[in-house]
């Protein structure tokens, strides 16, 4: 079956339960909440309200209810701050004549699970996600909503509750870790540091110049240590900081959201802001599919290539489009990866990470170089009211002598970052990505697996010879 077909037939309908026949919404921003709390139609779910901690009369009848949704959960550094970040959002919305309720959602953690079984569980959390919101939001009659994701399949099952409930909404990312530092190799490391490790820890190859006394697994054990040293996402552009890029591209995050470490001061400023925006949305009824659109996709898909994204963005960004109805395929992402040039020298093809992003002026100064260069479309409406565009006018230029960011007359590569296959592996495509390192052509044996721990039991056994060039399947 053609995918582009299967893709329609897929796209559900509008849901048919976000308005009750026996609800009437109001003109006011509480919209939605009004339905239980004007006059007395509903005495018992007042009670209530006001046993969950509503003041008085007036804040009842009068005040929208915003929902405020974390991917809070302990047991990984991306999430594992995201409840204080609820906590500050709430307080900020509470000041400005608005009731927030707090909930949060269920995630796991790829870097965690990923080379073993707890990896097959990983991708049905985006939809969890996107079910608990929609949940919450609908049968609480939430006027908006603000969401807090910090993995990887935390920010598209965001987006995805947002775009079905449709009412006004804003994602804040919990932000990026920052870089750790080895003790031992004195030097700055991070997550690819501690997976690279693996490799040579295997292969005899992990080894200190500075001081070959020590042993491999006295390095291991401190790069385990000390390559992720406190809360945030993944600091490369992993699936997480491409997420959060794409989103901020959307419109649906505030400017500098994406690019902001997660223990960064401005990160808590950012949740003031959020307050202020998501009064904005309601204000003037910015729905998350006002954002939602063809152009806006395009832009993210633009970003993605500049910057160097994970391939996980094709499979998010699909399914996103699929839920806000626009017509999104594998042929997007070819067509503009054909004409974007990648230059952005990020882990893990690069050596700086978003947090290094963030110092030079971060994810929106990269909007404003590309929106001046022609190759971003910055008139798509966002949650702050305003264009992409005007958002970025008055956002500081990248830093004058920075190295992360290449200027466009000399990227890393000139097109193709994300490259679209077919063939007889994979006749309705794949997806590859293509940093300019590889070369045009590759030649070795095939090594088939069936399960990724069966590769890991391969390697950690030997059977794998390094002097060989080998395909792993």
């Amino acid at each position: 079956m053609d995918p582009d077909n299967l893709q329609k037939q897929n796209r559900p309908e509008s849901p048919r339960y976000l308005t009750f026949q026996n609800s009437k919404p109001g003109s006011g921003l509480n919209k939605f909440s009004s339905t239980l709390t004007r006059e007395h139609d509903f005495p018992a779910a007042q009670a209530m309200l006001y046993a969950a901690g509503v003041k008085d009369e007036k804040t009842l009848k009068t005040f929208p209810q915003v929902g405020v949704a974390s991917v809070w959960w302990e047991g990984n550094p991306c999430n594992t701050h995201l409840l204080d970040i609820g906590k500050e959002v709430k307080k900020n919305i509470e000041k400005d004549e608005m009731l927030a309720w707090q909930y949060n959602t269920i995630g796991v953690s790829d870097g965690i699970t990923m080379g073993g079984d707890g990896m097959r569980f990983s991708l049905q959390t985006r939809e969890i996600i996107a079910d608990s919101i929609e949940t919450v939001t609908c049968a609480q009659f939430h006027d908006a909503c603000v969401t807090i994701p910090g993995c990887d399949k935390n920010m598209p099952g965001c987006v995805m509750g947002m775009a079905r409930h449709n009412r006004p909404s804003i994602m804040i990312y919990g932000g990026t870790i920052n870089p750790g530092y080895s003790n031992l190799l004195q030097k700055p490391i991070n997550i690819t540091t501690a997976l690279e490790a693996h490799g040579a820890y295997l292969f005899d190859r992990l080894k200190n110049p500075a001081d070959p006394s020590q042993t491999k697994d006295e390095i291991l054990t401190d790069i385990e240590k000390t390559a992720c040293p406190g809360q945030g996402a993944c600091g490369g552009m992993f699936t997480a900081n491409t997420m959060a890029t794409a989103i901020e591209t959307l419109g649906l995050s505030l400017p500098g959201s994406a690019s902001t470490p997660a223990t960064s001061p401005e990160k808590m400023r950012e949740c003031g802001k959020v307050a202020k925006a998501i009064r904005v949305c309601m204000e003037k009824q910015i729905l998350p599919k006002h954002c939602l659109t063809k152009r806006s996709f395009e832009n993210a898909l633009v970003m993605m290539m500049a910057l160097g994204g994970s391939t996980n963005g094709v499979l998010h960004l699909l399914a996103m489009a699929v839920t806000a109805d626009v017509e999104l395929t594998l042929d997007d992402f070819q067509r503009i990866s054909d004409k974007i040039p990648f230059i952005a020298d990020l882990a893990p093809s690069g050596k700086h990470l978003m947090a290094d992003l963030y110092e030079i002026g971060g994810v929106s100064s990269v909007h404003k170089l590309l929106i001046a260069a022609g190759l971003l479309d910055g008139s798509t409406i966002t949650v702050t009211g305003k264009t992409l565009a005007e958002n970025v006018e008055a956002w500081p230029s990248l830093k004058q002598g920075q190295e992360i960011i290449r200027s466009l007359d000399n990227p890393i590569k000139p097109t193709g970052h994300i490259e679209i296959l077919y063939g007889n592996l994979a006749p309705k495509g794949a997806v590859a990505k293509i940093t300019g390192k590889e070369g045009m052509s590759f030649t070795g044996k095939a090594r088939v697996f069936n399960k990724e721990h069966e590769l890991d039991q391969a390697l950690n056994s030997g059977s794998i010879p390094r002097t060989e060039n080998l395909v792993l399947v």
